[in-house]
C-alpha cells in the first residue's frame, strides 16, 4: 500500500527491548515512505532525528514516550511538529513481539492520516454560586468559597442550622424542585423559597415560603444528599455533587467549584443539519432515536420554526455520542472526529497489516483515559496485547456508528472489539444498536463466526483484557479485503461498506432482515386500501417516497428510507408498515411503483385530473345526500374543477338548491287544525 510521498518514519527498538521487522514495516508502509531504524534515538541517537528533520521532509516517530523531547527539538529548529505513534506499549512490548511488524507498519501508517481540527464552544462562568444544603456543612463549605465566589446558600429546612455571626452571603430556605442550563447558565425552580428572619438566634426562623422561584447561577454546588437534579449528573460541568457525610467528596466538589470562574472551551462533540432530521413533519412525530437515547438532556424537541426537528445542546451534551450512533439520516454526525476521516484512518490501518501480511486482524476501539492505561499496563506488567490486535483510538467508543463496522470488516477486519469500563457507562446502547445490525448483516451474508465479531469488552482489569483479546478465536474471513474509499453521509458509508463486504465474500443473499429501528429498509404499502393521497409523500424526509406528477402513482426508493416512520404515522389510511431490512438487489436502487390507479378524464374538456377510483368513492358517499339525489349533480364530480364551474353556472344548475323546504306552521294553524278535527271537518 503506498505511503505519503516524501515522508521518514523513525522507529526505534527502544534499547533492543522489542523486535523490528524491517521488510514488513517496509512492506506494509509502502515505498512512499523510508524506514529509519534506531536503538536509542531519545539519546544517544538524538542525531538521527536531528538528520531527518534537516531534510524539512514530514516526519513521523514511532515513540510518544519523549515526544516532548522530539517536540521541544523541532521547536527550536524551527521545524514543523511531527507525529507520534505509539508501537511500543501497543505492539513490541508483547509476548507476540516477534510477530507484530505487520502491525508495526499498519499503526505507523494509520497516524499519517490527517485528523480534523476539534470544534470548541465557550462556556463562561462569573462565579455566581448556588449552594443547596441542609445543614452546616453547606454553612461551611460556602464560607470557604466567599472569597472566590458570589455565593447564595439554599437550605431545605429539614433541620434546625445556627445562623453565623455575621451575614457574608444570602441564606435562603427552599427545595430545588427542578434545574436546567450547564455552566454559566443554569436556572433552578425553587418552592418554599424564603428569606430567615433578621433575628434567628439559635436557629433560623423563617418567613413565609414562595412556590417556583426562579434562582440563576453559573455554578450549582449541591450538597443536600438528595437525588441529583440532572441526568448523567456527573458530566453535567458546572452541576458539582457530593454527600456531605463524605469528606473527600466534599473536598473535591469544593475545591472544584472554586476553580469554575471565567472562560471554558469545551469540544463540539456533535455536528448537527436540522434539514436532514426525521423527527417530525406536519405535527406527526417520526423518528425520536437520538431523543431516547441521549442520557444527559442535552436534545429536545425543536419549537416554533424548528418543530420538525431536535434540537442538541451543545453546552450540555458530553460526548458521549449515543445519537450520531443511531441516526438513520446523518443530521447528527459525531465531530471527534467525523466518521469519514475516522474510516480513513480505519481502512489505512486494515490495508496496511493486509499488505505487510498480517492476517485475521481484530480491531480494538479504546478511548484514551481507560483504554490507553489498559494497554500500557499490560505492556508494563503482562503479556501485552496479541500481534494481531489492532488498537485504534477514539475519543468515545460509544459513538462509533454503523459505517465503522461496516468499513472494519469490508477493509479485512476479522474481529471488532470496543474496550469500555466495567460498569456501563452513558449512552452505551447506541453503539449496541450498531452492534445488533452488524451482527444481523454478517449472519445474513453466511459470515458469523465462532464467537461474535463484533462485541464490547467491558472491564477494568488489563489482565482481563488481555486473557479476553488471546483466546479469541481466528475468524478469518477468508477472502480478500475489499479496497474502496467511503464517501458520503455515514449511512451512505455503511450501505458502501455492506455492499463491498458482500462482493468481496461473494455472498448470494440479496436479502438480511435488520432488527428494530435499524437505518435501512422498506416502508410497505397495503395496495388494497391506498387511496393515492400522496400524504406520504409529503412527509417523507429523504424522498423515499414519490408522487409521479404526470400520473396517478406512488412510487417508493428503498435505499432512501431510514425507517423513520413518519409515513406510517400520517397515512390517513394505515396502510404504511416498516419492515427493517438490508435489500442488497438492484432494484433497491431504482424507485419502484407501489400503487397507480387509471387517471380520470373530464367528458367535457379530457383533462386528466384524479383518479376514476377516487372519484367512484366520492359518488358513492354522496349518493345519499340529499345534494347529490339529482343525476345531473351526481355529473357535476365527474368533472374536472374548471369544467365543474361551469357546468354549474352555464347549466343553470344552483349549487345551494335542495328539494322543497317544508310550509312553516305557525300556533293558530295547528290550534285551527285541532279544532276541524273535532268537528269532523277535513284540512285545508
Amino acid at each position: 500500500m503506498s505511503g505519503e510521498k516524501g515522508r521518514i518514519a523513525l522507529v526505534c527498538s527502544c534499547e533492543d527491548t522489542m523486535l523490528l521487522d524491517g521488510k514488513a514495516l517496509a512492506r506494509g508502509c509502502g515505498a512512499g515512505v523510508e524506514i529509519r531504524g534506531a536503538e536509542q534515538l531519545c539519546l544517544a541517537q538524538l542525531d538521527r532525528f536531528e538528520a531527518a528533520l534537516a531534510t524539512g521532509r514530514p516526519l513521523t516517530i514511532a515513540c510518544t514516550a519523549q515526544a516532548p523531547l522530539f517536540t521541544q527539538e523541532a521547536e527550536a529548529a524551527g521545524a514543523a511538529t511531527p507525529l507520534f505513534v505509539n508501537i511500543r506499549e501497543t505492539a513490541g512490548w508483547s509476548a507476540e513481539g516477534k510477530q507484530a511488524g505487520p502491525k508495526m507498519a499498519a499503526l505507523i501508517a494509520a497516524a499519517a492520516e490527517p485528523m480534523p481540527e476539534i470544534p470548541l464552544v465557550s462556556l463562561e462562568s462569573n462565579g455566581i454560586a448556588l449552594v443547596l444544603g441542609r445543614d452546616e456543612v453547606a454553612i461551611t463549605a460556602a464560607a470557604r468559597l466567599q472569597e472566590k465566589l458570589d455565593i447564595t446558600v439554599l437550605l431545605s429546612g429539614d433541620v434546625p442550622v445556627a445562623p453565623p455571626r455575621q451575614a457574608a452571603f444570602p441564606v435562603m430556605r427552599g427545595r430545588a424542585r427542578a434545574a436546567s442550563g450547564y455552566l454559566g447558565a443554569f436556572e433552578v425552580t425553587v418552592d418554599g423559597a424564603a428569606a430567615p428572619s433578621p433575628s434567628s438566634r439559635a436557629a433560623y426562623a423563617w418567613g413565609k415560603g414562595k412556590d417556583g422561584a426562579i434562582s440563576r447561577a453559573d455554578i450549582i454546588l449541591d450538597l443536600t444528599g438528595a437525588a441529583p437534579l440532572f441526568p448523567a449528573h456527573e458530566v453535567r460541568q458546572g452541576y458539582l455533587r457530593a454527600d456531605p457525610a463524605d469528606g473527600a467528596a466534599l473536598e473535591r466538589a469544593i475545591v472544584a467549584a472554586g476553580e469554575l470562574v471565567g472562560s471554558f472551551d469545551k469540544p463540539r462533540f456533535v455536528s448537527f443539519d436540522g434539514k436532514l432530521c426525521a423527527h417530525a413533519r406536519n405535527k406527526r412525530e417520526g423518528c425520536r432515536r437520538c431523543l431516547d437515547l441521549c442520557p444527559t438532556g442535552a436534545i429536545t424537541p425543536g419549537v416554533g420554526p424548528l418543530k420538525d426537528q431536535v434540537v442538541i445542546s451543545a453546552e450540555i451534551c458530553a460526548g458521549c455520542g449515543a445519537c450520531a450512533a443511531v441516526c438513520p439520516t446523518g443530521a447528527a454526525t459525531y465531530a471527534l472526529p467525523p466518521t469519514q476521516a475516522l474510516l480513513r484512518r480505519l481502512r489505512r490501518l486494515l490495508l496496511t497489516y493486509a499488505d505487510a501480511g498480517g492476517e485475521a486482524p481484530v480491531v480494538l476501539f479504546h478511548d484514551e483515559a481507560h483504554g490507553e492505561a489498559l494497554i500500557d499496563a499490560l505492556a508494563r506488567h503482562g503479556d501485552g496485547l496479541p500481534a494481531r490486535v489492532l488498537p485504534l483510538r477514539v475519543n468515545e467508543v460509544s459513538s462509533l456508528d454503523l459505517a465503522v463496522f461496516a468499513g472494519a470488516f469490508a477493509w479485512g477486519a476479522a474481529a471488532v472489539r470496543l474496550l469500555a469500563p466495567a460498569r456501563r457507562g452513558h449512552g452505551v446502547e447506541g453503539v449496541l444498536r450498531s452492534i445488533d445490525y452488524t451482527a444481523a448483516v454478517l449472519e445474513g451474508l453466511g459470515l458469523a463466526g465462532p464467537a461474535p465479531r463484533a462485541a464490547l469488552l467491558e472491564t477494568d482489569d488489563p489482565f482481563s483484557m488481555g486473557e479476553a483479546l488471546a483466546a479469541l478465536p481466528r475468524m478469518a474471513l477468508g477472502f480478500a479485503p475489499a479496497r474502496f474509499e467511503a464517501l458520503g453521509s455515514p449511512r451512505e458509508m455503511a450501505q458502501q461498506g455492506f455492499r463491498a463486504l458482500r462482493e468481496a465474500a461473494g455472498a448470494r443473499a440479496t436479502m438480511v432482515a435488520l432488527p428494530e429501528k435499524a437505518p435501512f429498509g422498506l416502508a410497505r404499502v397495503e395496495q388494497a386500501g391506498c387511496t393515492l393521497c400522496l400524504a406520504c409523500t409529503s412527509v417523507c424526509p429523504t424522498s423515499a417516497f414519490t408522487a409521479n406528477p404526470d400520473r396517478p402513482e406512488l412510487r417508493f426508493l428503498e435505499d432512501a428510507c431510514v425507517q423513520c416512520g413518519l409515513c406510517a404515522a400520517t397515512c390517513p389510511e394505515g396502510v404504511i408498515t416498516l419492515e427493517p431490512r438490508l435489500n442488497f438487489a438492484p432494484e433497491a436502487a431504482q424507485a419502484a411503483v407501489v400503487q397507480a390507479e387509471e387517471p380520470a378524464a373530464c367528458p367535457r374538456c379530457n383533462k386528466l385530473f384524479g383518479t376514476k377510483a377516487s372519484i367512484a368513492r366520492v359518488k358513492a358517499k354522496l349518493s345519499a345526500h340529499w345534494m347529490f339525489a339529482d343525476p345531473a349533480r351526481q355529473a357535476l364530480l365527474e368533472l374536472c374543477e374548471d369544467c365543474r364551474v361551469l357546468e354549474a353556472t352555464n347549466g343553470g344548475i344552483d349549487p345551494y338548491a335542495g328539494a322543497p323546504r317544508p310550509v312553516t306552521k305557525t300556533t293558530e294553524d295547528y290550534l285551527r287544525e285541532a279544532e276541524r278535527a273535532k268537528r269532523g271537518e277535513p284540512d285545508g
